[in-house]
């Protein structure tokens, strides 16, 4: 059997899930002669996939920012319906990046190609109209947090919960000292973990921030600062104006040797989470955007860790929030041994539970890629198609 599968991800947490997916669809097929192509990063190529379009070229974040791209996201966008349409993928997989996904939806829909989302858009949480395209264009939406399955079977999609794909990763926490030897880090200091995003945008919007909390907390720390795959690693370090912010290659090792970090919101917030250590989540986009998308989100939270557990368990410092001195008084009291501390440390092991399906042996993308499967093989039986 020769299935020749589309997939769109656009950000660096897509690419991982991405990637994720790809090999469990080839382990899952292993005598099924399986092409993918699409829009992607470094680890979706590394699987195989035939990457059309780098997600570098489209990973834009904020709404005003986003109109300053149009012509090039336009282009790109086109580029990659030509390839479809050259192509005839017996499915698509769109992952997250709603914005680009959904407009990419409808075209693929016009095209009578099936599609799984996986990975759903925050429709809970603003733009809830949307739920009118993923219904009209969308075959399956595969979420990755238990309530969204039945926000969407409250509305007419049909969902599954396949739980997180970070959650399945089990990344092994190296040697102390020999990473600290590795990325020149004293291994004697404390470590603080600095993530201030995957995009360009958000690293020029929350760096500097970053940079004047690691002045203050001062020289008794060392700064780690993980390279996302959508970033170029020679510009983020022309950002780091402190000789002790050391450029890593991995976030959850970092997270996870780190005594506490700074997380821009996102994706990274689920991977803090999973490594268990202390942590403050922030962000800021422009005043505009602000102004625009503020009116939009229905819910009290940001952070994904605070959304599953239902609760503030996780400081957020959003917008005029976003203080040096303030992201160092919430540090302050998650750095030393205390109540705080293991209060949080408690309810982190808490969202870890939440984020896997009960009595399941296999990985969210393995479920996922299950899905895939079945939809790609329905369209081929299908006596029209190609």
């Amino acid at each position: 059997m020769s299935l020749k599968i589309f997939i769109s991800a656009g950000e660096a947490s897509g690419d991982i899930y991405g990637a994720q997916l790809i090999e469990s669809v080839r382990r899952a097929s292993p005598d099924a002669d399986v092409h993918f192509f699409g829009l992607g990063g470094e680890r979706m190529k590394t699987q195989g996939c035939e990457i059309v379009i780098d997600s570098k070229r489209v990973a834009i974040v904020g709404l005003v920012e986003v109109v300053k791209h149009l012509p090039e996201i336009y282009s790109k966008f086109h580029e990659l319906l030509r390839e479809v349409d050259k192509r005839k993928p017996d499915v698509a997989v769109l992952i997250d990046f709603p914005d680009f996904n959904l407009r990419l939806a409808r075209e693929l829909h016009r095209r009578e190609i099936p599609m799984v989302y996986f990975v759903s858009p925050q429709l809970w949480a603003w733009r809830k109209g949307r739920i009118k395209q993923v219904r009209k264009y969308v075959s399956k939406m595969l979420v990755i947090f238990p309530f969204e399955e039945r926000f969407y079977g409250d509305h007419g999609v049909d969902a599954e919960y396949v739980g997180h794909p970070l959650a399945d990763l089990k990344p092994s926490v190296p040697d102390r000292q020999q990473y600290a030897k590795e990325n020149s880090l004293d291994p004697n200091k404390q470590w603080i973990a600095l993530l201030p995003g995957s995009r360009k945008q958000e690293i020029e919007r929350h760096l500097s921030t970053l940079l004047q909390v690691a002045d203050a907390l001062g020289a008794n720390f060392e700064y780690l600062l993980p390279v996302a795959s959508t970033l170029d690693p020679a510009w983020l370090q022309s950002q780091t104006r402190q000789s002790r912010i050391q450029l890593v290659k991995d976030a959850p090792t970092a997270l996870s040797l780190a005594r506490a970090s700074i997380v821009a919101s996102g994706t990274a917030t689920v991977e803090a989470a999973l490594a268990g250590n202390p942590f403050v989540v922030v962000y800021r986009v422009s005043p505009l955007t602000w102004a625009l998308g503020r009116r939009l989100v229905s819910l009290p939270n940001f952070a994904m860790p605070n959304l599953i557990a239902g609760r503030t368990i996780v400081p957020e410092l959003i917008q005029s929030d976003f203080l040096p001195s303030n992201v160092v008084t919430k540090l302050n009291e998650l750095i030393p041994d205390g109540p705080a501390r293991i209060q949080m440390i408690a309810d982190l092991a808490e969202v870890r539970r939440m984020l896997h399906p009960a009595s399941s042996s296999e990985t969210a993308a393995d479920r996922a890629a299950a899905a895939v499967l079945a939809i790609a093989r329905a369209q081929q039986s299908q006596p029209s198609h190609n």
